[in-house]
């Protein structure tokens, strides 16, 4: 075994970005594997039930094709998860494009490749349903229903290392993975490399986010991890960034529902007794991650379905009299179109106001009920077509823009746009139908690798 195995983690999501001198730098460190994170539900479920990408094609190309090259040149195996944002088959496609367009202007012949397929057929999960081996993750998600799934546009599932593994033990240099879990392609290449799957974990955890565990964090810089047999130690490779104890530990927190138990495919992480220790220069050693197996391996299955059509509107206040009762004015607007359009059902739509500058980022729970001089207004419509919705929504901007209040002495507009046309038709909206964890036998058996010599 080999005394320490590294991880150059370029950015927190493929297409991000990274400093070039910082990439360099950890080229110089002599990795052993580069890997990225390409997904990500934060943002919701609209990139998955659309099937589009998380950042641009242009972004993510300057990426890929950094991290290929430099692959190939170091004779590295590069890992990329959650291809495409959220890791379904239009995603995967979305990203082999690119690639196969990096590897043709740089000639690169020769390398193998392994595609990992992270998309669920319904009828598997029908049938895993039937024997109640689907399950809702967490208390406010419903049960499955056959209506639910039957109206989900697709349905991906977050993998674990076990695929990764058999990938990187088949020779795979360049690995694209469907919806993975984010610590799952750094665990793999861990183990792969004989050291232990706790602490590769762990590290993997760290290390999906690029360099947002330093001080200063950010998603948008290079990490590098280094495997031991004991423990594991974080460093950026940008030298105005440092890992400190604190911001290591706190990351280790990041995105969880518990203090020190992290859930993933198949596995518990218990980090209830991690140490946390300052090697200077910026550097932070991180020792005592533990694991165990589940007594049933569970797979996270995410699906979305379109539900209405969204349009909006931003525009500015700045009447001092508007500001101190907008919530009332916004309610008297939204009667006032519901009633001018009582074709349309009442409740087969939403108008919703955001006020930023007042309470517009916490809503009623905001503890400081104070606005400025001006403030910021978001207005959405969102109803069962795009029509229905624009329809609205021209008519709350215009009831809104001369709607009168008490106290106004003025005929002018009350809103102020900041570009026109001012309403935007969003488009559609989704809504996760499928957020629940299936059981399987097997950790590979969903997960099925297609090889290519490229």
């Amino acid at each position: 075994m080999r005394k320490c195995f590294k991880i150059l983690s370029p950015c927190g999501i493929l297409g991000y970005g990274f400093p070039t001198e910082s990439f360099e730098s950890g080229l110089n460190d002599c990795p052993d594997a580069i890997i990225v994170d390409a997904g990500s539900t934060d943002a919701g479920p609209h990139k998955l039930g659309a099937n589009t990408a998380i950042v641009s094609r242009q972004a993510c190309k300057k990426d890929l094709e950094r991290l290929i090259t430099a692959g190939v040149k170091h004779k590295i195996p590069v890992i990329i998860g959650s291809a495409g944002g959220s890791g379904g088959k239009s995603h995967v496609l979305w990203t082999l494009d690119i690639i196969n367009e990096v590897l043709a202007e740089h000639k690169i012949t020769n390398l193998k490749q392994a595609i990992i397929w992270a998309d669920i057929p319904k009828d598997i999960i029908r049938e895993n349903m039937k024997q109640g081996k689907v399950t809702p993750l967490g208390d406010s998600v419903p049960q499955l229903t056959e209506d639910a799934l039957e109206q989900t546009t697709g349905v991906v599932a977050q993998m674990g290392m076990e695929p990764i593994l058999e990938a990187l033990e088949n020779g795979a240099q360049l690995i694209i993975c469907g919806r993975a879990y984010d610590p799952s392609p750094f665990a793999a290449a861990g183990v792969f490399a004989g050291f232990d799957e706790a602490l590769a974990y762990h590290l993997g955890k760290v290390l999906e986010c690029g360099a947002l565990c330093c001080e200063p964090g950010t998603t948008k810089d290079c990490m590098m991890g280094v495997l031991y047999e004991d423990c594991f130690e974080v460093y950026p490779t940008n030298h105005t960034r440092k890992c400190t104890t604190v911001s290591v530990a706190a990351h280790t927190f990041y995105e969880k529902d518990h203090p020190y138990i992290l859930h993933g495919p198949g596995v518990v992480l218990d980090l209830k007794n991690c140490e946390f220790t300052d090697c200077g220069a910026g550097r932070v050693r991180v020792s005592g991650s533990k694991m165990k197996k589940t007594p049933v391996y569970q797979i996270k299955l995410e699906g979305a379905r379109r539900v209405a059509y969204r349009t909006f509107v931003v525009a500015g206040i700045r009447d001092p009299l508007l500001i101190d009762k907008v919530e009332e004015v916004e309610e008297q607007v939204k009667n006032s179109v519901m009633n001018q359009f009582s074709e349309i059902p009442r409740g087969s739509y939403q108008i919703n106001f955001y006020n930023y500058g007042k309470n517009g980022v916490m809503g009623t729970l905001e503890p400081h009920n104070t606005a400025g001089h001006e403030i910021g207004v978001l207005f959405e419509v969102i109803a069962q077509t795009q029509s229905e919705a624009s329809a609205l929504c021209s008519a709350v901007r215009s009831t809104f823009m001369h709607y009168g209040y008490e106290g106004r002495k003025s005929t002018a507009g009350n809103l102020a746009f900041p570009f026109a046309p001012s309403d935007v038709e969003f488009g559609a909206v989704y809504e996760f139908s499928v957020y629940h964890l299936m059981e399987t036998a097997d950790a590979k058996a969903l997960f099925p690798i297609e090889y290519s010599l490229r």
